[in-house]
């Protein structure tokens, strides 16, 4: 098996458990600000010592991060914050299989965005896959007990933001990263996911030193389950770089659509929850949206 798959495979699993531990952590004393807080919280220290520890056996020193580094680093940063925090909130209303299905429509804003934004044109298979992604969101926006059959809910709309704001993240990361000089592309993603996690860990404890100092204490009381929360967070990022490194985004985040399978066994095994058969289709119509996606 190539190593790229097997790094795939295992980032589809800490991301799986990583917002898990989402949900176990909100259905307690912390708020999805304060569960999202936690992430970077735990998982900052552990990004640092994995850039340290990779600075330090391959001889590399720290690369210069330049102004525009920053610019997409903070950009990327706040989306990644604001868009857990969506996911988080979403699990609340829906269950962790759909929450996790909206969440994925990263990839279909992230096209739509470039083509917006960036004017990047679409293939034929690149419209044809917003269309059946739209029919996927569709079938996942009426909750099981919407009334009059509403699709326009705020479920629905934590969902997308999610995908959109993930969307933006992804880009500003990339930019972050790009802005590195330095030809060994792990030197550039460790520094970067240190350098953002730091940055997010510190910005939001100011943040709630200002607004809701009560979660910061709840934040270190659930420090068992914090500390998972940080490992998975930090292992998956490091396993979708490496992966995107060996080989193409396409084919990455193709095969990464395994974590929508462990999202429904995570949501029917583990939370107990009830998945309709509505639910069922739209993350099967969604699921095959993104890889017509992925295959543009």
């Amino acid at each position: 098996m190539d190593l790229w798959v097997i790094a795939t495979l295992l980032a589809a699993i800490f991301q799986t458990a990583r917002f898990m531990l989402h949900k176990v952590l909100s259905l307690g004393t912390l708020s999805p600000v304060g569960s999202t807080f936690a992430r970077f919280a735990y998982a900052a220290p552990i990004a640092v010592g994995m850039m340290l520890g990779y600075l330090t056996a391959t001889g590399a020193s720290m690369p210069a991060v330049t102004t525009a580094f920053w610019a997409y680093a903070i950009w990327g940063g706040l989306g990644q914050a604001v868009a857990t925090i969506c996911v988080i909130s979403l699990f609340s209303l829906r269950n962790f299989a759909v929450g996790l299905t909206l969440m994925k429509t990263e990839t279909i804003m992230t096209a739509v965005v470039g083509m917006l934004v960036l004017g990047e044109a679409l293939s034929g298979w690149g419209w044809g896959a917003l269309v059946v992604g739209v029919a996927g969101v569709l079938l996942l926006s009426k909750p099981p007990k919407a009334a009059n059959g509403s699709v326009l809910n705020r479920g629905l709309a934590l969902g997308l933001a999610s995908g959109v704001f993930f969307a933006f993240s992804s880009v500003g990361y990339r930019g972050a990263s790009l802005e590195i000089a330095h030809a060994d592309p792990f030197v550039r993603s460790s520094v970067t996911l240190a350098l953002v996690a730091t940055g997010q860990a510190l910005g939001m404890a100011l943040w709630l030193a200002w607004r809701d100092r009560g979660q910061l204490c709840a934040t270190w009381a659930a420090r068992r389950t914090g500390i998972w929360l940080g490992l998975s967070s930090a292992a998956g990022s490091l396993m979708w770089f490496t992966a995107f490194t060996l080989q193409t985004a396409a084919y990455v985040k193709a095969l990464g659509q395994v974590e929508l399978i462990l999202s429904l066994a995570v949501s029917v095994y583990f939370f107990k929850e009830t998945v309709t058969r509505r639910e069922l289709a739209g993350i099967a119509v969604l699921t095959l949206g993104i890889l017509l996606l992925a295959r543009a």
